[in-house]
């Protein structure tokens, strides 16, 4: 055996993956198709859930260290603006963070190393290694060098939306579960690039056809370094997924923001306009299967409500080291299986209900009408959308917490796991 584990993908769910496994003592491979830094299609802004995990794994948070801190999202829609700080809580820290995944990705893998995992980048994994019941005790890898194999008793599948490797057993995304599909440019702004507040458009106009509404919901994040991350989604509830130019429509609507935020001019862009998909609400299962556990992406853990996934992500990169640590603490057979599958049940646990709940929202959105009812009679009650924002953003206290805390966790509990 060349490890006790090999993670597959060095993005946040598999480095958070290797780093926990490395501190348990365990003998990690990590690997990376690509070399750091690399660019990846993202929001880049960090809630607190996922700040959580950054201080979880060690990493220096500080403005020093290049990152920029937000205090909560400023929400724009039927024609009000709303600040509303990240609630203050025991379990969360009450700030969030953005940075770019050009280092973040890079500042993650070299957190993993430091702790003890071995990464090898430019090693595109492109097929498993079965033993004679079927069973994945390896991988097979594309290197410059050519083809290499290597070994060990159980893998980590952390290789993000694609997800080709749990597609090589057959684990494909299922059809019945959310999903989206997100577009984001850079573009310099230095009056919105140091902005202490997440912005999020429930409602984007275009300038052209007399201010006429375009589908999606859509973002703008400070970068702090004179830039702006501006993007949007769309969701698959909604009739303009998958049949609509999103590239077209986010210059659309950066034609109908303020002159002077510099996003109209694409002299100021900042590199092309790139999107990606968003696998939502555990739309690849199981998740674990032959030897192989999803992590992140790769098991569609992209939060339904308001599309982060980098907090789940390295989440499920914790939970899958800790179960996969006692596992390898017991004899192959029978007895390690039965930890083993302890994963996928604490999975549905810890996200089911609440996934649930987030597939019922995206189908309530997707129709314009309910959209333009809840942006109307909910935007002018700061209350309300704080209820919103814990229940969006999944922030709250499992115990002792406030009324909206029991509310929110009291739904995610009586809802059937997804």
């Amino acid at each position: 055996m060349d490890a006790d584990v090999i993670v597959v993908g060095a993005g946040p769910g598999g480095s958070a993956t290797a780093y926990h496994l490395a501190k348990h003592g365990v003998n990690v491979l990590l690997l990376e198709k690509t070399e750091f830094p690399r660019e990846k299609v993202c929001g880049d802004g960090l809630t607190p859930r996922a700040v959580k995990q950054l201080i979880d794994m060690g990493v220096d948070v500080s403005p020093e260290q290049g990152w920029l801190h937000n205090k909560g999202l400023r929400v724009i829609g039927g024609g009000i603006r709303l600040e509303l700080d990240w609630p203050e809580l025991a379990s969360f820290p009450n700030y969030g963070l953005t940075r770019t995944r050009m280092d973040f990705d890079d500042l993650l893998a070299r957190q993993a190393v430091a702790a003890g995992a071995k990464l090898l980048v430019n090693n595109n994994v492109i097929a498993p290694v079965l033993d004679a019941a079927d069973r994945v005790v390896g991988v097979t890898a594309k290197t410059p060098e050519g083809e290499v194999t290597y070994r060990a008793p159980l893998v980590i599948a952390a290789d993000g939306v694609s997800g080709r490797f749990p597609l090589a057993l057959g684990v494909a995304k299922r059809e019945d579960r959310p999903m989206g599909v997100a577009v984001r440019r850079y573009y310099r702004s230095p009056a919105k690039h140091d902005d202490d507040y997440l912005e999020s458009w429930l409602e984007l106009r275009s300038r052209e056809g007399g201010d006429k509404l375009l589908p999606g919901y859509g973002w703008i994040f400070g970068m702090g370094d004179g830039r702006v991350n501006v993007g949007l989604g769309v969701l698959n509830s909604s009739v303009a997924y998958g049949k609509t130019n999103y590239r077209q429509l986010l210059i659309d609507w950066m034609g109908s923001t303020p002159e002077d935020w510099g996003m109209r001019d694409e002299a100021n862009a900042d590199g092309p306009i790139m999107g990606a998909a968003l696998p939502m609400g555990f739309n690849r299962t199981p998740h674990y299967t032959r030897g192989v556990l999803l992590v992140g992406d790769s098991g569609g853990m992209v939060n339904p409500f308001n599309g982060e996934g980098i907090a789940y992500a390295m989440e499920s990169g914790a939970l899958a080291a800790e179960i996969v640590t006692q596992a390898l603490a017991r004899p192959e057979g029978p007895d390690r299986e039965r930890a083993l599958q302890a994963y996928p049940q604490e999975l549905k646990i810890r996200y089911g209900g609440y996934y649930r709940l987030g597939g019922m929202f995206v189908k309530l959105i997707g129709n314009p009408q309910v959209m333009k009812l809840a942006t109307k009679h909910g935007m002018p009650h700061p209350t309300l959308m704080r209820f919103v924002l814990k229940l969006l953003a999944n922030l709250t206290d499992p115990r002792g917490g406030d009324a909206m805390d029991r509310i929110i966790n009291g739904l995610s509990r009586v809802a059937p796991a997804v």
